[in-house]
């Protein structure tokens, strides 16, 4: 029922909260309640802490910006407590369960994406309040049949010890702090845990909760893993200075709950996990800067110098925890990257038509073919990426989306074989002692300029949808530069008739071909980009 819920809450609107992450984010205040609403609204502070990750992974959030919001996800995902908290008050709302579930259902029937997921959220709703009585239900009211759970709870300190250990081993194999809730809750209704121990279960859960960013983690750059460690760090520290003063805490939270001694222990439950993620983030929350310079020691900088293999891991969520708009902006981040190695071969280029002498070979050839299969490897990691994207459960313009992104990929991949094809080309000219006229270079010279123009346009705006104005540059772009091609390859042949180096008029001409080539994937890309 929670995941149901979740996910259609994430697909009706999650994606533009996700989207907005990025923008609203601009002191720690603005970032603690962005990450408090977002999870509100997503009903996950796992999914939220995943996106998180991956948004820093992708330099949408620095590393100071993403504690903020790691800090308000821990709060925001108590009002999961407080809504299973709604099942033991008189009037049952499992009663209207199935009716919620039933209209919920009818809403999923509609033409628009936006209703079937509103309905299916309608129908997750429905079933977390039928599952929680169900489970309280199936819950055994007979001491005999409690006894081996009456036992650990009563060794004092060592009791609180072994609940925060169960709990944080369930929360950690249910990658879900919220299901883990709805357990305790239950059992604490039906008197089969005291309350000391309902409270270290919930605080162990506060530590197992952590499994999602740490395999969000997986593969991703420094800061990204710096993020996952502070939110690992977040729920250690508070959970160990709570667990020191756990008497006191409980008691704090007793007083603070309407009813204190006699209060419903179901809300009491809801106000602990409440308290203790508030009293967590009050406390570090000004320590921000220390445990960001704390992370960058523990966890060192990436290496300045490109791996020799590419790999993109696409770490799926057992628990099916999938948040779509973070696996796409990663792969966003990675076209990107690809986009500015792209552009690094490009400027080979023109190094080589400059200096066209042995330096170039010694210094470029073999850099070339190295970034050739770097890129090769790119667009396979990618593309695969990016088809384990569109088996998840999409909209369709995501998987519009998907799909748009793959041909760009596709595009780049065509680019990087014509900008080394260029580059072996004037590695040619150079070995075999090709001559050139100099007014034949000098007019190659603005020729190449445009399309490097066309290119850092294209990289510019990468992941961008262009508007009009943008989409008439490109046009533009591309009109000039065949424009100058025809005028280049018609002096070439020009040459030819007058009795030019045949050899070498047609290496030129070839150059000539490749930089149109390089051109017309520029023009390919940001017609791409127009229906992003």
């Amino acid at each position: 029922g929670m995941k149901l819920m979740s996910d259609g809450v994430q697909k009706s609107a999650g994606e533009r909260l996700q989207r907005a992450l990025s923008v609203m984010t601009g002191n720690r205040v603005i970032a603690l309640l962005t990450g408090m609403i977002v999870t509100m609204v997503i009903q996950s502070s796992g999914a939220t802490t995943v996106m998180v990750v991956t948004f820093v992974n992708a330099g949408l959030l620095t590393l100071a910006q993403s504690v903020g919001v790691i800090f308000g996800a821990n709060i925001g995902t108590t009002i999961t407590a407080w809504i299973v908290s709604l099942s033991t008050f008189d009037f049952k709302i499992a009663t209207m369960a199935i009716p919620i579930f039933g209209f919920g259902y009818l809403f999923t029937l509609h033409k628009k994406a936006m209703y079937r997921n509103i309905g299916e959220a309608l129908m997750g709703f429905g079933m977390l309040f039928l599952g929680l009585e169900l489970l309280q239900n199936a819950i055994p009211t007979d001491p005999d049949k409690l006894l081996w759970l009456t036992r650990i709870q009563d060794y004092g300190a060592f009791s609180v010890l072994i609940g925060f250990i169960i709990g944080t081993i369930i929360t950690g194999l249910l990658h879900s702090s919220s299901a883990f809730s709805g357990i305790v809750i239950s059992l604490a209704i039906k008197n089969a845990i005291k309350w000391e121990f309902a409270a270290a279960l919930t605080l162990g859960s506060n530590i197992g909760s952590t499994i999602d960013a740490v395999l969000a983690a997986v593969g991703t750059n420094a800061d990204a893993k710096r993020s996952a460690f502070i939110h690992v760090l977040f729920n250690i520290a508070g959970t160990v200075i709570v667990l020191f003063a756990f008497s006191p805490f409980l008691k704090l939270v007793t007083f603070l709950t309407p009813g204190h001694e006699h209060s419903n222990i179901a809300i009491r439950i809801s106000m602990l996990h409440t308290v203790f993620k508030t009293f967590s983030t009050v406390v570090l929350l000004p320590l921000q800067n220390p445990i960001v310079k704390l992370s960058q020691k523990i966890i060192k900088d990436d290496s300045s110098e490109r791996p020799s293999t590419y790999k993109l891991d696409f770490v799926e969520s057992p628990l099916g925890k999938e948040n779509i708009a973070a696996y796409i902006i990663r792969a966003e981040k990675a076209i990107a990257d690809m986009t500015d190695i792209v552009t690094g071969e490009f400027d080979r280029i023109q190094i080589g038509l400059k200096n066209r002498d042995q330096s170039f070979i010694d210094n470029h050839v073999e850099e070339a073919e190295k970034a050739e299969n770097y890129l090769d490897q790119m667009h396979e990691q990618i593309t695969h990426y990016l088809v384990k994207c569109e088996s998840l459960h999409v909209t369709e313009s995501q998987i519009n989306h998907i799909s748009l992104m793959i041909q760009i990929v596709e595009e780049l991949e065509n680019m990087s074989d014509n900008c080394f094809a260029t580059i072996m080309l004037i590695a040619k000219s150079i070995s075999k002692n090709m001559k050139f006229p100099q007014d034949d270079m000098d007019r190659m010279i603005p020729y190449v300029e445009l399309a490097r123009q066309f290119l850092q346009f294209i990289r510019i705006n990468i992941n961008k949808k262009l508007d009009e104005n943008k989409l008439s540059m490109a046009s533009e772009l591309e009109d000039q530069i065949d424009l100058f091609r025809k005028n280049l390859k018609k002096l070439a042949r020009k040459r030819l008739e007058g009795g030019a180096d045949v050899k070498s008029e047609l290496l030129y001409i070839d150059i000539v071909r490749q930089i149109e080539k390089v051109g017309d994937n520029c023009f390919s890309i940001s017609e791409s980009l127009r229906a992003v």
